[in-house]
């Protein structure tokens, strides 16, 4: 069976639509304190539009990118005339430049290849009007799970066909790389039948404060600043479960 990794199949879809449908409020009111409404907003990683739901609801310019078709074909059922295009974000390529751009839930940890990272980070730049925001979230070493050896069982839901989706993982942290590697079984089951299933290599970086600081400073950013909660204050340590990124230049 392969092993995509970081992304977002049809089971991860559904449990992921199942438990995540709307963005946690806080996090929501974060994004939405840098929007005005005659800015053009790009939302890359955009998923199943959680966040990029509630800006078109609100009135805002905003249009959206993500690799995972499954993810975009929930968002275009809730969400019919969004402006959202298929691709990866690294081949993304427009002739529009953006007053905002902003990646939530900390997916830019997904970009585990550090020069990867750089090449996508910059790219955001060069989409970022001149005096507009970048905004994004990482998750950071206070982050890391424990190592295990065999698959458990972390999460059971129950999909409106009444069918059981379980999600097992287990976890392996490399010290040298920072990487979290966090493979995942997606089974879909009719009582004790398996109907379906899907593996998942999910990776995802873990930051130190400044980390990424330091890489941003090399992109051009010339204003960064690091928030430790959605309220904005300023991080100081590595305590934090996420760091948040507001950068100009």
């Amino acid at each position: 069976m392969e092993l995509k990794k970081n992304y977002y199949g049809s089971l991860c879809t559904e449990m992921y639509e199942i438990l995540h449908e709307k963005a946690p409020q806080d996090e929501l009111e974060f994004y939405l304190s840098y929007a005005e409404k005659e800015m053009s907003i790009l939302e890359p990683l955009c998923g199943s539009g959680r966040f990029l739901i509630p800006f078109l609801e609100k009135g805002y310019q905003i249009k959206g990118v993500d690799n995972s078709r499954e993810m975009l074909e929930k968002l275009k059922q809730k969400a019919p005339d969004s402006m959202v295009e298929q691709n990866d974000i690294e081949k993304y390529q427009t002739q529009e430049s953006f007053d905002y751009i902003f990646i939530s839930s900390g997916s830019v940890s997904l970009f585990t290849d550090m020069e990867s990272c750089k090449s996508i980070l910059s790219k955001m730049k060069t989409l970022l009007k001149k005096g507009g925001k970048f905004v994004f979230a990482v998750d950071t070493t206070a982050n890391r799970c424990p190592d295990t050896d065999e698959y458990k069982e972390s999460i059971s839901v129950r999909t409106k066909e009444n069918y059981e989706l379980v999600l097992k993982t287990k976890s392996y942290f490399d010290e040298t790389s920072h990487t979290q590697f966090g493979p995942g079984l997606y089974e879909l089951y009719c009582g004790t039948e398996l109907l379906q299933e899907e593996r998942m290599d999910f990776q995802t970086h873990l930051y130190e404060l400044g980390e990424m600081e330091s890489i941003l400073k090399e992109i051009g950013f010339t204003t960064v600043l690091v928030y430790s909660s959605f309220e904005k204050e300023i991080a100081e340590d590595n305590c934090s479960e996420m760091f948040l990124y507001e950068c100009s230049f």
